[in-house]
């Protein structure tokens, strides 16, 4: 063992579990959030932040209020286990170790997460308003989203050390489908904002028909908007589907695993997004897509991470 591996810090199992579980609880979180939008409860407090109506306890609350207070004390406890997040690493690994900067980035997008949702109910950008602004903010709310949990799995991933990952040949690639699935993402924010305001109903006629119908120029920006993501997805899936097997190929351990949970994700959402379509978005299958969407994400990120590691092991 080399010098700098003798002096350097130590992994240590137990932040590397809470770090996984940090990210897991901002899943949780984000899926909570889609709720809200859903089922239209994000004026549930009025146009008031970051109290409830004016109050800090909102007194005989309906369900709207019950579920958007629900989401504010959920989202604010990410603050406080970013803060804990934040110290540890940095006591563990040195405030200037990357694994602290992680932690750092995860607290930061927290914080500007939370100023976006303030930003949404302040402006009245929630339940029924289908404004171009609301349009915009949500979708920059997902790049955001996509950051926050970069940076928590980050954090894990670099808590522990490893020395495989897929061959430096794959890095630029990987680049790429990280780019294009932050731009499938942002399509479908706007589209999972078009399906609750204009809720899809497939009639008689067909998809085609129902498609061509989306189209035309009397209908919302919205939802003439929803082609766009369906199209998109494929052509990136198609991309992203044919790196994950490249990355897979005699790949072992973590790099295998990562390789073929994205090599299964990208399949199972291309079916789960053509049936979001088929039943017409319910609430329940846009929080399957989103879940999905998340961990295709998450697996891609960390196999470019990984790509800057040697692929043999270095004594």
């Amino acid at each position: 063992m080399n010098e700098t591996t003798q002096q350097g810090p130590q992994p240590s199992p137990r932040f590397t579990a809470l770090a996984w579980a940090m990210m897991a609880y901002l899943i949780g979180v984000i899926l909570f959030g889609a709720w809200v939008r859903i089922t239209g409860s994000g004026a549930g407090c009025g146009s008031h932040w970051p109290t409830c109506h004016g109050e800090l306890i909102p007194p005989n609350p309906s369900t709207e209020t019950l579920i958007e207070y629900t989401h504010r004390l959920t989202s604010g406890m990410c603050g406080i286990f970013g803060v804990a997040l934040w110290a540890w690493a940095g006591r563990l690994f040195g405030w200037r170790s990357r694994v602290a900067m992680a932690s750092l980035g995860c607290l930061f997008f927290i914080i500007v997460e939370g100023a976006i949702g303030a930003g949404l109910v302040l402006q009245e950008l929630v339940a029924d308003d289908a404004s171009g602004a609301r349009a915009t903010v949500i979708s920059l709310h997902l790049v955001n989203t996509l950051a926050l949990l970069a940076m928590s799995s980050l954090a894990a991933w670099w808590s522990k050390p490893r020395l495989t990952g897929p061959p430096l040949s794959l890095r630029k690639p990987l680049a790429v489908v990280l780019g294009l699935l932050v731009l499938v993402s942002m399509s479908g924010a706007v589209t999972a904002l078009g399906d609750t305001l204009f809720p899809v109903e497939i009639g008689p006629e067909g998809m085609l028909d129902h498609v061509i119908a989306d189209l035309s120029p009397t209908q919302h920006f919205l939802v003439r908007l929803r082609i766009v993501h369906p199209v998109l997805a494929i052509l990136v899936a198609l991309g992203a589907w044919r790196l994950a097997l490249a990355c897979s190929d005699g790949a072992t351990g973590e790099t295998r695993t990562l390789a073929q949970m994205a090599l299964i994700g990208v399949m199972v959402q291309v079916v789960v997004g053509m049936a979001n379509i088929w039943l017409g978005a319910p609430g329940w299958m846009q929080l399957i897509h989103l879940f999905i969407a998340e961990v295709i994400w998450v697996c891609f990120l960390l196999l470019y991470v990984s790509s800057e590691r040697p692929s043999a092991a270095t004594s």
